[in-house]
């Protein structure tokens, strides 16, 4: 076994965090849309 395997320090799991990072950058995005339809539509 790796060295990495047997000591881990992290013991959460990967999905979650992936979720979260999928929901700020997309979050993020939505905001930058949303953002400038507003100033499309009023300029």
């Amino acid at each position: 076994m790796n060295e990495f395997e047997k000591n881990i320090s992290n013991k959460r799991n990967d999905a979650v965090d992936s979720g979260v990072g999928f929901g700020v950058s997309f979050a993020f995005f939505a905001i930058m849309f949303i953002i400038a339809t507003i100033f499309k539509s009023v300029g």
